[in-house]
């Protein structure tokens, strides 16, 4: 007998979304594992409250926004639980890819997107991987839309200089043209 009515309901909306929103999970966290665990924390909310949820095309936006919540939540119970040390942690060294230069840039990238402050990691992460506009994101995070902007363009010139890259970058070009900044 199901718990919650519309229970196959659910269980089909994980099946087809999981996938995805297992991808937005890790892009949050940095870390697969946490990523599951993030996925599992925001599915059962979403569980919880599925009678209540009646736009059932907005589910994605809501159980985005529980992650984001959610991993808001932990990494500040976390922040309180970590000291500074003088020895580096050792790094589990995962096999290098077939990708090549591209596997290269992308764990760059990966690592600068972890050293990010979790506000902008999400509105990064919500914005260009998720490819939400920019009121989409602001409505995510709960945050207005110059907020959204501001932060988001503070990210970008945090990965930048991280990275090395030049906004004169020819590279960065296609990146700018494909994501447009919203008409207010």
């Amino acid at each position: 007998m199901p718990i919650i009515e519309g229970e196959e309901e659910f269980r089909e909306y994980v099946r087809a979304r999981g996938p995805s929103l297992l991808r937005t999970a890790h892009q949050l966290t940095g870390h697969p594992l946490d990523a599951e665990d993030l996925l599992q924390n925001a599915l059962t909310r979403t569980y919880l409250a599925w009678e209540r949820i009646e736009d059932r095309g907005s589910l994605d936006g809501y159980v985005r926004r529980a992650m984001v919540n959610i991993n808001i939540s932990q990494w500040r119970r976390r922040k309180v639980e970590e000291y500074p040390s003088d020895e580096l942690p050792e790094v589990a060294v995962e096999p290098h890819d077939s990708h090549g230069a591209y596997g290269e840039v992308h764990e760059r990238l990966e690592r600068a997107l972890d050293r990010l402050p979790e506000r902008m990691r999400a509105a990064i992460v919500l914005r260009y991987y998720e490819d939400l506009t920019e009121p989409e994101v602001a409505r995510a995070l709960g945050i207005s839309v110059g907020t959204v902007k501001s932060t988001v363009s503070r990210a970008m010139a945090k990965l930048r200089n991280e990275l090395g890259i030049s906004v004169a970058d020819p590279a960065v070009a296609p990146v700018c043209e494909a994501h447009p900044p919203s008409a207010p």
